[in-house]
């Protein structure tokens, strides 16, 4: 791994973690046509690799904490009293609950589908073909949410549910997180703004438990020593401004207009992977 490398896929985790395009996909993607223009065979990633894409997550975490740093504040405040109180009557403490119960629920689901999803790091053409799935997901989304007359600005437990189990599913390279996630929301009622905004504070807690975990369970410390850090850190640093960015002018986007122009990228994203990787 390359400075000039670290610093694309910075940029490409940046925008892609809160775009409904599945950084994860264009992470592999990214990486691969790497690989396939030096000649490289596309084989299990290294140690080093890993850690770098873990440390890229944890840039988009720093992203997304600056940038909804009042909200986790308040809801973080309020959870506090109301488990003093007993009292969980105020919204920002039942939107912590449905944080808690969204992740417990997409823990629950992504730790039996992990082992796969690893796999599909090195098939780069499935990975495409499910970045297509992700673009009719879009689609469907948007057309459902037209139909509806009214769209809610709060959020209930089964919309909490539903949002949870999606952002299970989307730990499948391909299935963007944040598409599944607020497509559902669109789809359980919320409006845009709403189902953007609980997207992203639910993804704090995975990528925070999956940035602390990993390397301590994975990661060799001797090995860490000859890691290219300078890259790394590089790559991290570019992840967190490019996703700062992104979130700031996604919620403004998506406020006013439809998904479906992600949803046409993905398709054709996806289907560009298919014909490239295929063999």
């Amino acid at each position: 791994m390359n400075l000039i490398q670290s610093i694309l896929m910075g940029i490409v985790q940046g925008l892609s973690e809160f775009l409904p395009i599945s950084s994860s996909a264009h992470l592999v993607f990214t990486s691969n046509f790497y690989k396939v223009f030096k000649g490289i065979e596309i084989v299990q990633q290294s140690n080093e690799e890993i850690f770098f894409d873990i440390m890229l997550h944890l840039g988009t975490l720093i992203a997304v904490l600056i940038f909804f740093r009042k909200d986790v504040w308040e809801i973080a405040k309020a959870l506090f009293i109301a488990c003093k109180s007993r009292d969980f009557s105020d919204h920002k403490a039942k939107l912590g609950l449905f944080i808690i119960v969204g992740t417990v629920i997409t823990i629950c689901l992504a730790l039996p589908l992990n082992d796969f999803a690893e796999h599909l790091v090195y098939h780069p053409a499935i990975v495409g073909g499910l970045l297509i799935m992700t673009g009719g997901v879009l689609f469907l989304s948007e057309y459902m949410s037209k139909k509806r007359e009214t769209k809610s600005e709060t959020l209930n437990w089964k919309q909490a549910i539903l949002v949870g189990l999606a952002q299970g599913i989307a730990v499948l390279p391909g299935f963007s997180r944040s598409g599944w996630t607020i497509a559902t929301g669109l789809f359980a009622g919320l409006n845009r703004e709403t189902a953007a905004r609980y997207s992203f504070l639910l993804s704090i807690p995975i990528i925070l438990g999956a940035s602390m975990v990993y390397p301590l369970i994975k990661i060799d410390v001797a090995e860490a020593v000859t890691y290219n850090w300078t890259s790394i850190i590089i790559g991290t640093i570019v992840s967190a401004i490019v996703g700062y960015l992104c979130i700031k002018y996604f919620m403004k986007f998506i406020s006013k207009f439809s998904l479906n122009i992600f949803g046409y990228y993905c398709v054709i994203m996806g289907m560009v992977a298919l014909i490239f990787f295929a063999r």
